[in-house]
């Protein structure tokens, strides 16, 4: 029935049984316990039937990797790639794309029109879905699953996640019937071991058989000022390594948290002589044949590391190395990759061992604990199917963190999957260009993050109930006279009024010299009338007196506080529509929109996929790019796509122009005055402009020599591919947009192939 040449688990079972039944499926499954043969049933099946499908994934990398992979398995006719960068056999039957691909095609924007896009399409294979939790990205995927054809069914692979019953009911519920295979099982399964520095001759099983941390392994304590620290951290590195040589438990992929330690670690562990004379020779071979097609890499300082059979693996490397780095792991000449979080996100690299350097990260918002998800991707690289029995899971102690910590986390179930859905300025346009407002509406509340918000309604409900508790019991005060709050506010109210007469008599006592004026009897009598009256209540001798002030003065603050939750709470039920109306509110003040309509400045937005499509388009239709050299352009787009940095570029040797100068600060003020449009609307989209990278955009398009670059320049190489490459995506979206000057579209079709050279060759 399924065609595979081995046997199928049993959950691989199900699944395959539901897709046969035309059903949607939710796979959720540990990292490696094969979810991908189920994506693969949908492409034979497909085959087969002479359908087509579309296979997702979250990352450029991952498609490139299943694209490759799909044309050696179905043939290269069969297969087709789009990447927003790349559109290779775009018509073919099994067409892999990135996730944010798709739901632009469900748009109708830039791919062509919705039935061109998904003629013959029967299946959407949706990898890697628990990146709706990405805050980035995870906005797409609920785009992806709202607009998808009913007919279309879909396949959705994920890890683990805590609440994969939820997401299936809301797949089930916004597209069409859709059941849930789950299962914790792995065909490897996993053991767990700890390095304890203070123990560098071993490893520990980190719990015993009954799920307890090992009572040998002991905490650290903190050491400060400690002169040789440095050498003591490199000898317990190189200690691990050759524990994990001796055991049998190579090749590892040794993960860590900072691209500077993983390159100085690699350096470390170089002189552990991992490799034999036959697989250097064999690495060699490898490199020599690489470099031929990438001769760029010639003189790149990270290749002499792979004869030693260790490499460094981070967003800052060259995209190209990376994958000769992946390929020789794959081959098994690379013994320990010591690699960023960022290889845990499904890259084909599994190990027979994964080690967790530490079980906390930097963040912007300072140091915090690993979650349980992010423990879970990682460790879930240990173990290769078909070639290991067992997979190793080292975690390293050090002295910030507790071992206790570090096994709670080990036995922690997977995280929730939460939304991440945030309306942006081309999803209002884009919707509106299709539905009614009211269409629109009904749209958005179908987000999962609606589907889950009480869920994040819960804690404010919660407070809101202790809050009308507070004010019951406020409100009920027990006085032993039998008085209530009212009676209580009386008596104040007398007892000022009492002070205030009697303050008034004093004065005129005193002004007056006469008792017998009719005026001070006048207000002595009325004083005397308010003191009768306060003293009735019997609060002055009143032991509970005091208690009860004070409760009456935190009523108003209480009743205030609930003012504000009962909004809060009226806002977080509603908070995706209320996104999308400030939104909304600002394209039409700007005329993007008319009678809710995109104006002809409103599909030009739509087209555009940036950081802020609204800050681009503003600067596009003020016209200041219009008469801009392809240099300048390149320049002004780079300037707009880039964050703070923190370096220094050689500006001495890389001037750049008056008129660049001039653009530059024009943008300036589009930034500052669509920086407070977004506060008045309480939007906090990114709004970048920084100059750094544009003398070196211009140094590249001029004489385009990899190694000049580099020189001049203290970022890594891999970002300043990133930042290149995001350029070209703008710059080939600026030549779609309609009704703009011609000269513009010349100028952005210029520049694309004056940066697109290698290493920066998408191709």
């Amino acid at each position: 029935m399924y065609e595979f040449k081995f046997k199928l688990d049993d959950f691989q079972e199900a699944a395959l049984k539901y897709i046969e039944n035309g059903k949607s499926v939710v796979v959720c499954a540990p990292t490696g316990a094969g979810k991908t043969c189920i994506g693969e049933f949908a492409i034979i099946k497909a085959l087969k039937n002479n359908e087509k499908i579309f296979y997702t994934t979250p990352l450029k990398a991952l498609s490139n990797q299943k694209f490759n992979d799909f044309q050696e398995k179905y043939g290269k006719d069969n297969v087709g790639l789009l990447t927003g960068d790349i559109s290779i056999n775009r018509n073919a039957s099994i067409v892999v794309m990135t996730t944010e691909v798709f739901r632009n095609m469900l748009y109708g924007t830039n791919f062509g029109t919705l039935g061109e896009n998904l003629k013959n399409v029967k299946y959407v294979v949706l990898d890697e879905v628990h990146y709706m939790n990405d805050e980035q990205r995870g906005t797409v995927w609920e785009e992806s699953i709202i607009y998808c054809p009913s007919d279309i069914q879909i396949i959705a692979l994920s890890a683990t996640i805590h609440n994969s019953r939820e997401l299936t009911n809301w797949i089930n519920s916004v597209h069409s019937k859709t059941e849930l295979v789950f299962t914790n099982f792995r065909p490897v399964p996993l053991k767990n071991y700890h390095f304890d520095p203070l123990q560098p001759q071993k490893l520990l099983p980190l719990l015993t058989p009954d799920g307890k941390l090992n009572s040998k392994i002991r905490e650290q304590k903190r050491e400060f000022g400690k002169k040789n620290k440095k050498n003591v951290n490199n000898a317990n590195l190189s200690n691990l390594i050759y524990l994990l040589k001796e055991n049998n438990m190579l090749p590892a992929i040794y993960f860590t948290f900072s691209r500077k330690k993983c390159d100085e670690q690699m350096e470390k562990c170089s002189r552990l002589n991992l490799t034999t004379n036959e697989e250097r020779e064999r690495i060699k071979s490898c490199i020599d044949e690489f470099i031929m097609d990438n001769p760029y890499l010639y003189n790149n300082k990270n290749l002499d590391y792979l004869y030693c059979g260790v490499a460094s693996h981070h967003a800052g490397l060259l995209p190209s190395l990376k994958s000769l780095i992946e390929k020789l792991f794959q081959m098994g000449l690379i013994k320990v990759v010591f690699a960023t979080e960022t290889l845990a996100a499904g890259i084909n690299m599994p190990a027979r061992t994964t080690v967790i350097s530490s079980i906390s990260k930097r963040t912007d918002n300072g140091h915090r604990l690993l979650t349980a998800n992010e423990f879970l991707q990682m460790s879930g690289r240990a173990g290769r199917r078909g070639m290991d029995e067992v997979g190793y899971v080292v975690t390293v102690g050090n002295q910030f963190e507790k071992p206790e910590d570090i096994a709670k986390l080990v036995k922690s179930e997977a995280n929730p999957l939460e939304s991440k859905f945030t309306p942006r300025y081309s999803m209002v346009v884009n919707l509106l260009q299709r539905f009614s407002i009211a269409e629109a509406k009904e749209l958005i509340l179908k987000s999962f993050g609606y589907f889950t918000s009480t869920q994040r309604v819960k804690p404010l409900l919660v407070s809101q109930f202790e809050l009308n508790d507070e004010i019951e019991k406020i409100m009920n005060f027990h006085c032993i006279y039998g008085h209530n709050n009212e009676n209580f506010n009386e008596y104040q109210k007398y007892k000022n009024l009492y002070v205030q007469t009697r303050h008034v008599v004093k004065m005129l006592k005193k002004q007056l010299k006469d008792k017998n004026n009719p005026e001070i009897i006048k207000y002595d009598l009325l004083s005397k009338d308010y003191y009768s009256r306060f003293m009735a209540y019997n609060c002055e001798a009143c032991k509970c007196f005091r208690k009860h002030k004070k409760s009456l003065e935190v009523l108003e603050r209480l009743k205030k506080r609930k003012k504000i939750l009962l909004k809060e709470i009226e806002y977080q039920k509603d908070i995706y529509w209320q996104k999308f109306l400030n939104h909304y509110n600002i394209l039409n003040d700007l005329n993007y929109l008319n009678d809710d309509y995109p104006t002809s400045r409103g599909v030009i937005l739509g087209v555009l996929r940036t950081e802020n499509e609204l800050y681009l388009s503003e600067i596009i239709l003020s016209h200041i790019l219009d008469d801009l050299t392809s240099y300048e352009l390149a320049a002004v787009i780079c300037s707009i796509l880039t964050e703070d940095i923190r370096s220094s570029l050689i500006l001495s040797q890389m001037p750049i122009s008056k008129k660049l100068r001039i653009t530059l600060n024009k943008i300036k003020n589009i930034k500052r005055s669509l920086s407070k449009i977004q506060n008045d609307y309480k939007i906090d989209t990114p709004i970048l402009l920084n100059s750094f990278y544009a003398p070196l955009i211009i140094m590249w398009m001029e004489k385009p020599v990899w190694e000049d670059i580099v020189n001049v320049i203290d970022v890594q190489e891999g970002d300043i591919v990133r930042i290149f490459k995001r350029t070209v995506d703008v710059l080939k979206q600026i030549t779609l947009l309609p009704n703009i000057s011609e000269n513009l579209i010349n100028s952005a079709k210029e520049a694309i192939d004056l940066i697109l050279k290698d290493p920066i060759d998408l191709s």
